[in-house]
């Protein structure tokens, strides 16, 4: 595949691997370029977004990049400054407060990483306005996706959000982030083995969807990224656009398929759990840091599933009460609803499909998986967190989270098979153990 994959998506050129026609997203735009300094208000104007603009960030990302991109476009015309007090969280509650604070504008400039795009974009979708970003860290595959990551009454989920139409890469900036967000970006893409592994096991065991498009989008620039990670800490420009390429072509692969089946699966289950279940007085880690201790979590689950021969499956323990008893009895009465349809398995009948297309199955999914200990080496040698404890999570804290994150999700995972296997109590407790 040649280096220009973005550029094709972007003109509808990208061959469709699924089906008929070429591959086609809704962003009209993604310019990736080592620096954009003096080019702000052209590039937005160029958008057509309105006539009031909104320019949204907080302290740090405002520091960053958003006081250089409000004063290039208050030059253009008039401008609504949002800056979010502290730490602001991607919740319900905070993107209400943004739509308050943006009511009268007629579209969104996120200036940021996560939490801002996935406020913008959620607020955005809700008011059906356009929202374009400038992201000032490589932290995360979001800015492309046509989903945010909000929390709702303390359940993180994935929400329908709008599409940035067009997203304003500064390499420049990106590479001054802390070192711990170019980490997190990197965590961000190292999961790619473990999502595609879990939501194909779901496809060939349950019949669910699945799309080969997205991974087809990663392929060259993910084994080049891969190659490299300690160059994305010196300064080097060149790796910094590698990363940047494919956390935006993860995001497109999301948009694509209406949804973020094929970069959050198991991986990102146990992160959720870890954050809305763990101590607010524990430090608290970038997102994409958690996924790269995650990530090693599944894959090591998965080779070891893989490894062995079909296995036999126990019914279902799990109910409501259950539920409700772990979580508390309204965010249990959440989670089941997401859980009730996986609870309803028939697992002697799904382990009998299992024990017939095991084989080809078990060689299908290995041949798009990774062992743990490669991707822990390409982690290991970005300075990347690889460990619970690197997170500053207590083990008995993270045996409980392998344990329970399948619970809050309807994504069935090798987490759910191990479970139905009677494994993955005591696989649980080395993951902890190795903290």
């Amino acid at each position: 595949m040649s280096q220009d994959s973005l550029d094709r998506l972007l003109a509808g050129r990208f061959p469709n691997p699924d089906g008929p026609g070429p591959l086609s997203v809704p962003t009209r735009q993604v310019l990736i370029a080592d620096s954009l300094a003096g080019q702000e208000a052209a590039l937005v104007a160029g958008l057509t977004l309105g006539r009031r603009l909104a320019v949204v960030c907080d302290a740090r990302t405002q520091a960053a990049l958003g006081a250089r991109v409000t004063a290039a476009l208050e030059a253009a015309g008039p401008v609504e400054v949002v800056v979010l007090d502290g730490e602001p969280h991607a919740d319900d509650r905070t993107a209400a407060a943004v739509r308050a604070r943006t009511a009268t504008c007629d579209a969104l400039v996120a200036v940021g990483s996560g939490t801002i795009n996935d406020l913008c974009k959620y607020a955005a979708h809700l008011d059906g306005k356009p929202y374009a970003v400038f992201p000032t860290a490589p932290s995360m595959n979001g800015y492309t996706s046509a989903n945010a990551a909000i929390t709702e009454d303390g359940h993180k989920r994935s929400l329908p959000a709008t599409s940035a139409v067009a997203v304003f890469a500064d390499l420049a900036v990106l590479a001054a982030a802390p070192p711990r967000l170019i980490c997190s970006g990197l965590g961000d893409s190292a999961c790619r083995p473990t999502a595609q592994t879990d939501w194909l096991l779901s496809h060939l065991l349950l019949g669910t969807p699945y799309r080969e498009a997205p991974f087809a989008l990663l392929a060259e620039d993910e084994a080049e990224l891969l190659a490299r990670p300690e160059a994305l800490l010196a300064g080097d420009l060149s790796a910094m656009r590698r990363l940047v390429r494919t956390l935006m072509l993860s995001g497109f692969g999301m948009t694509i398929c209406g949804g973020s089946q094929p970069a959050s699966q198991g991986e990102h289950l146990i992160s959720h759990y870890l954050e809305m279940l763990g101590d607010p007085a524990w430090p608290p880690p970038y997102h994409g840091e958690q996924i790269a201790v995650t990530t090693l979590t599944m894959a090591r689950l998965q080779e070891r599933m893989l490894a062995g021969g079909p296995p036999a499956l126990a019914p279902e323990t799990v109910d409501e009460a259950a539920l409700a008893a772990h979580f508390g009895r309204d965010l249990g009465r959440s989670c089941w609803r997401q859980f009730a349809t996986k609870a309803r398995l028939d697992a002697a009948a799904l382990g009998a499909h299992l024990a017939r297309i095991w084989p080809e199955t078990a060689d299908r999914l290995a041949r798009v998986s990774r062992p743990g200990r490669v991707l822990a080496d390409v982690l290991r040698r970005a300075g990347a967190p690889t460990a619970p404890a690197d997170l500053g999570v207590p083990p008995v804290f993270y045996r409980t989270a392998v344990l329970h994150a399948r619970e809050i999700r309807d994504r069935y995972t090798f987490l759910d098979l191990a479970a139905a296997a009677g494994v993955l109590d005591a696989f649980a407790v080395a993951e902890s153990a190795d903290a």
